[in-house]
């Protein structure tokens, strides 16, 4: 049986032939931050196999009955005035212990002045876009392997253009009980437009993603290593603003070796009383650290951190995210234990 899936997942691999990162591709809001956990985490961790519904969104293969009538609303007021939002539930059927998962994400990118090619106002518009998920997982025999797949139903409204997609999540994760470790893969966005914008097929945020995690023995902390976009090599991009220029006026641009390219791939994050009432988690995100950098300026891009609040049957979480010296984002977080 294992050998069949990881057949499968090679064939997953296989059937994307160009290597989509920001910018290059439709629907981007589908790789936004799907909770506060994440944001702080890093903005990507696949690893949380727990009570977060919200985990889902990412990692079909992290649902699990610990989601069984968890309830969680996540909320961003995200740069230039964006607003977006996730919503996620997890229902366990007790007849065949069947763990079930339904998830919304929603953007609203706000109201915009609208002008001809002549300059003359064609009034006000905005534009949103959402995605509907419906996922499950299961153990994979006896083994210590988990297998998840999510379905997402994907609208966009842009102006006066609509589009309308389908794409697959898919994750298998590993989990050692013993050492309280887990390792995933996960092929995310697999997917395609199924009606155009105006009327020409654009590629979907594809990604294969890789990620570790573990919580230490005698130390209330577990630790997360993700590795992103791994369809894609290599993904650093030299940046004009840190061209040097000589004495004679000539100019060496940024060059983006070996290294450059690994940490870009990057994300570490770090939980401190995971599972306590009260815990602390803190990331940094290396590709937007080192994209979002100034020279000669320490402005602390890609560093993340936030706590979790557990009172009663309901979980608050807060997230404070550094991009840039002029733009930063909070993200909030409520979960509610329906049982």
């Amino acid at each position: 049986m294992l050998k069949n899936i990881t057949t499968l997942f090679c064939l997953l691999l296989g059937l994307s032939a160009i290597a989509q990162v920001g910018g290059e591709s439709t629907y981007q809001f589908l790789n936004l931050i799907s909770s506060p956990r994440q944001a702080a985490l890093g903005g990507k961790v696949f690893t949380n196999l727990d009570y977060d519904v919200s985990q889902a969104l990412t990692n079909p293969s992290a649902i699990n009955d610990e989601m069984d009538n968890q309830l969680a609303l996540n909320y961003s007021s995200y740069l230039g005035g964006i607003s977006y939002g996730t919503a996620a539930y997890g229902y366990t059927w007790d007849r065949r212990t069947l763990t079930f998962f339904g998830g919304v994400t929603y953007i609203n990118y706000g109201s915009f002045d609208g002008y001809d090619e002549q300059g003359n106002s064609t009034g006000s518009f905005s534009g949103n876009e959402a995605a509907i998920s419906f996922g499950h997982s299961r153990q994979i025999g006896y083994s210590d392997f988990y297998l998840g797949g999510t379905i997402k139903l994907i609208t966009s409204k842009l102006e006066q253009y609509n589009s309308f997609g389908a794409a697959l999540d898919a994750g298998l994760m590993y989990v050692n009980e013993d050492i309280e470790f887990q390792a995933t893969l996960v092929v995310r966005n697999l997917g395609l437009q199924i009606t155009t914008y105006a009327g020409q097929n654009e590629p979907l945020p594809f990604e294969v993603a890789f990620g570790m995690s573990q919580t230490l023995e005698n130390v209330p902390l577990r630790w997360h290593l993700t590795f992103e976009n791994l369809q894609k090599w290599p993904i650093g991009v030299s940046n004009p603003a840190r061209a040097e220029t000589d004495l004679e006026g000539n100019q060496t641009q940024e060059k983006v070796g070996f290294f450059g390219n690994v940490i870009r791939h990057t994300i570490v994050g770090a939980e401190i009383f995971p599972e306590g009432a009260f815990n602390i988690r803190v990331g940094y995100n290396f590709r937007k650290g080192e994209e979002l950098r100034i020279v000669d300026q320490r402005n602390f891009s890609g560093i993340s951190a936030g706590i979790g609040l557990k009172l009663n049957k309901f979980r608050f979480s807060f997230t404070h995210v550094r991009y840039t010296s002029a733009s930063n984002a909070n993200f909030f977080g409520m979960q509610l234990d329906l049982r």
